[in-house]
């Protein structure tokens, strides 16, 4: 353990090992295609659904399949049989999800635009996955909430939140509501290119980011660490968030 006396030179030990570190979004995205190159087959579903995806024009902001295989692997760790997800885009999480679900396991995902569900369910679709796929369509907040409502919707075994950053906040708020003792939470997008450090940032999604840090470091029902994380995607970082306590 370092102590208070080693602080400043562990410090500068860290920061010297940074600046010694070859950095640059060519180089994360050469390394990111290496990695998939080793460890992802070839998938026709999932590469259809992007072409799909960018075709109908929807933006290219979807997961990257290292990404995407870390999603199925958390999902697969966690014996996921129910899972949400808030933002479905073109539906290539929701493939990957999906994939980790047992027999008689369940995803509902929540979109808000039309066109994105439309792609995102035909997609799913072509991934022989429609049975075990729900897409909800309108805001995210009605849909969580009516999801609360119902009862029969939770508590989800796992939730992916990556949608419009402003929500984060009430989105972790009804989450919980829709989660148990031990539901994984992960949110997508959350380090903003470093700029989540920033508070006087004059983005939105930055923002929007910041407040669901709080609320996150002052809810005492669950456990956080957030990565950050480089790649084909650029620099961004991921939450993950254990609920440790009952609602």
């Amino acid at each position: 353990m370092i102590g208070p006396q080693n602080a400043e030179f562990s410090d500068q030990v860290f920061t010297e090992g940074l600046l010694n570190l070859p950095m640059g979004q060519e180089q994360w995205a050469a390394v990111d295609n290496y990695i998939t190159d080793l460890f992802l087959e070839a998938d026709p579903a999932l590469e259809a659904a992007l072409g799909a995806s960018s075709a109908a024009g929807l933006p290219a902001i979807s997961v990257s399949p290292t990404q995407g295989k870390l999603l199925h692997l958390l999902a697969q760790v966690q014996g996921a049989s129910k899972i949400l997800e808030i933002g479905t885009l073109g539906g290539y999480s929701t493939i990957w999800l999906a994939r980790a679900l047992p027999a008689g396991g369940h995803l509902i995902s929540l979109e808000l635009d039309p066109k994105h569900a439309e792609v995102a369910r035909a997609n799913v679709a072509r991934a022989g996955l429609a049975d075990k796929v729900e897409i909800r369509l309108g805001r995210a907040v009605d849909s969580l909430k009516q999801l609360v409502a119902e009862g029969h919707g939770g508590p989800f075994d796992l939730i992916f939140i990556d949608a419009d950053k402003p929500g984060y906040a009430d989105y972790l708020q009804w989450s919980l509501k829709l989660a148990r003792r031990g539901t994984l939470i992960i949110a997508d997008n959350v380090v903003r290119k470093g700029e989540v450090a920033n508070p006087a940032s004059s983005d939105a999604n930055v923002q929007g980011i910041r407040r669901f840090n709080e609320r996150l470091a002052a809810e005492k029902r669950v456990s956080t660490t957030v990565l950050q994380t480089v790649g084909s995607k650029g620099y961004d970082g991921i939450a993950l968030i254990l609920v440790i306590a009952d609602q």
